[in-house]
């Protein structure tokens, strides 16, 4: 096993940073571009990642680490983003992602997680038990994929404009292939 709670904690408090690097007081719109219909941009997966923050990592474990006798998660919609945050700027969602980002991994720290804490359970809805290391070793892959994704659309966005450099780039050779 790789699951290192110390080492998920440095990537989650880098998380925020990284994409305030990229979009925060940007020019121009590189926080909305996608990848065609029913696609997210960066706009979108912050506000998502934001929801996430709010109702579903830290919530979760709360869950798992309580003596409620049904441990079973409330649902999380995936798609909340879409209504709860289109009203707020790009500058304005990275604010709200990193205060809400740093509260749970302070909150996440309080905890002082023993190996026995990590192996507790919960129910996810869909996937059935689930253990806290899980739960937090997906917390810190989720967002690595989706800072994989935002990448992804941004090089498919000068896919064309590069010319023959794209036979270098597996990303852009995917993009021709739609």
């Amino acid at each position: 096993m790789n699951f290192d709670l110390d080492k998920s904690i440095e990537i989650l408090n880098r998380t925020p940073e990284v994409y305030s690097i990229l979009f925060s007081h940007s020019q121009y719109d590189w926080h909305k571009i996608n990848e065609g219909p029913n696609t997210w941009s960066a706009y979108n997966i912050i506000g998502h990642l934001i929801h996430g923050e709010e109702t579903d990592w830290i919530p979760r474990a709360r869950i798992i680490l309580s003596n409620v006798p049904n441990k079973t998660f409330i649902p999380f919609d995936r798609f909340a983003q879409d209504r709860l945050y289109n009203h707020q700027s790009i500058d304005q969602l990275l604010i709200q992602f990193r205060i809400l980002r740093l509260k749970n991994i302070e909150t996440l720290r309080s905890w002082k997680l023993s190996d026995e804490d990590l192996d507790k359970t919960g129910i996810h809805p869909d996937l059935g038990l689930v253990s806290l290391r899980q739960l937090i070793a997906t917390w810190t892959t989720h967002d690595m994929a989706h800072l994989h994704q935002i990448s992804r659309t941004l090089v498919k966005h000068y896919t064309k404009d590069v010319g023959p450099w794209q036979k270098y780039s597996r990303i852009m050779q995917e993009a021709n292939k739609k």
